[in-house]
């Protein structure tokens, strides 16, 4: 355990997936709070893997998350502050900080999940209780969508489930201004223990599998800028590219976003009020329109909580998904299909913990399509292996795939990958790079026959379509 103090009156600013220093809204009010009282700032990371609501993290993003809160512990100290680790039920470890540090306010910035009644629960405890039993301040903010989710809904207000009129009116509402990150972190006077990082044994060991992850990220907000500066001067005038694995035309900021190093408020202002090329420009409203879609997941897990166990759409609890065998779903776990879109797309998951959108679309289809694997199956492997797996985009994608979501791919599309590649990576530069035996006679025959699996795909569609009607 390692060691930090406190003062008094001090505020507690807990953070979750907003692992930043700018534009944190929760962290602005807790160092403008603490300076007008003359008091300190305790921020707070809880690795709650236990409350209601609460998924815990796969192994891809358990290894980001040790290098995001080691970036973000080496940014507070710059500013005069210090990151206190705790694990453990929310509704237990916040209300004992509190009463630890004598805290009379705590700051959050807010979640849209399941986890929010957890976050209402304690906003409503907190306000009852404090150092004299009359109630401390609690407040959240909006910090890590362009838009709150009960903002945007249709004249009858209800949510949206087709994205191009979400999309629309989202973009009528108002985009708040950036929040300027602290200069200083008011220090602290008493002692609280800590864990320390390692402890939490978030990187893997026995076996060490993260090697490709390290070639190909640095976790943290340092980074996170670095690589969207990268984007906007030096690739978002390829952005019309995107759907072309091999070419370097996508942002990568993915991951930044699923753990808060970067806002999709500070990528809006970049790119909208920043500094253009005439190409770029060209290409930015695609660009944002692929960060309303990750809003529109959002307002999607907002109002279905439970999207990553149930499927969006009720009648698809009729489709009759085989059981996948041990072996079909290892070929497809490890780019063993004899496919080569699909195998190469399954190792640059495995390597990387992200996969090409393009692909991604391709190899799933190839689950829950060709294969007739339930959704639910492929879902939860991407949970585990992908770095940029969240509750929202990950489930509301795969159902998009599956046809069971919202503004779902029509049941009667099922991605051929050996069109796609053909489309897509004309010159075989992605296939050269992830499957390079695939014209050899070691390379293994297709587990799937693409053209039949397809009519059986679509029989099983049409029965379910005519069920219920």
């Amino acid at each position: 355990m390692t060691s930090q103090g406190v003062t008094a009156a001090s505020s507690i600013v807990w953070l979750r997936d907003d692992l930043r220093v700018a534009d944190n809204p929760a962290l602005r009010a807790g160092v403008e709070r603490a300076a007008a009282a003359g008091g300190a700032v305790v921020v707070l990371y809880l690795l709650d893997e236990v409350s209601p609501g609460i998924r815990p993290l796969g192994g891809a993003a358990r290894w980001w998350l040790h290098g995001s809160l080691s970036a973000l512990g080496e940014e507070l100290e710059k500013r005069g502050g210090r990151l206190l680790l705790r694990r453990g039920a929310a509704e237990t470890e916040l209300p004992r900080l509190v009463r630890e540090t004598e805290a009379d306010a705590v700051f959050w910035n807010r979640r849209y999940g399941a986890s929010r009644e957890v976050d209402a629960r304690l906003k409503a405890s907190l306000r009852k209780t404090g150092p004299a039993g009359g109630g401390i301040t609690v407040e959240s903010f909006a910090a890590n969508l362009l838009v709150e989710p009960w903002t945007v809904t249709t004249a009858e207000g209800n949510p949206y489930r087709v994205f191009t009129p979400f999309w629309r009116a989202a973009q009528e509402r108002p985009v708040r201004e950036l929040v300027t990150a602290p200069r200083g972190i008011p220090g602290h006077a008493q002692r609280l223990e800590s864990d320390d990082l390692d402890d939490w044994r978030l990187l893997p060991t026995r076996p060490d599998w993260a090697g490709g992850l390290r070639e190909s990220w640095t976790p943290g907000e340092a980074s996170a800028h670095h690589r969207l500066e990268r984007f906007v001067t030096e690739h978002l005038a390829d952005y019309h590219r995107r759907d072309e694995p091999a070419v370097d035309a996508t942002s990568r900021l993915s991951p930044h976003l699923r753990f808060g190093e970067l806002s999709p408020v500070q990528i809006w202002h970049r790119v909208q009020h920043g500094e253009l090329s005439a190409a770029a420009r060209k290409d930015a409203p695609k660009f944002l329109s692929e960060v309303g879609w990750r809003e529109f997941n959002w307002n999607i897990l907002f109002h279905s909580p439970e999207l990553a166990t149930k499927n969006f759409r009720p009648a698809f609890d009729a489709f009759p998904w085989d059981q996948p065998t041990p072996e079909d779903l290892a070929a497809w776990q490890q780019g063993r299909t004899g496919i080569p879109l699909v195998d190469a797309g399954m190792r640059e998951l495995w390597t990387t913990g992200v996969m090409h959108n393009r692909v991604r679309m391709v190899a799933a289809s190839l689950l829950v399509k060709n294969l007739l694997i339930d959704w639910r199956v492929g879902e939860r492997w991407f949970w585990d292996t992908l770095v940029d797996a969240d509750e929202a985009s990950n489930p509301a994608n795969w159902q998009w795939v599956a046809g069971s979501g919202a503004d779902a791919a029509p049941y009667f599309r099922v991605f051929n990958p050996e069109l796609q590649a053909a489309k897509f990576d004309p010159a075989g530069e992605y296939l050269d790079r992830w499957v390079p035996e695939r014209l050899s006679p070691e390379y293994p025959a297709p587990i799937v026959d693409l053209a039949e699996s397809r009519r059986e795909a679509l029989a099983a569609y049409e029965a379910v379509k005519a069920s219920k009607q």
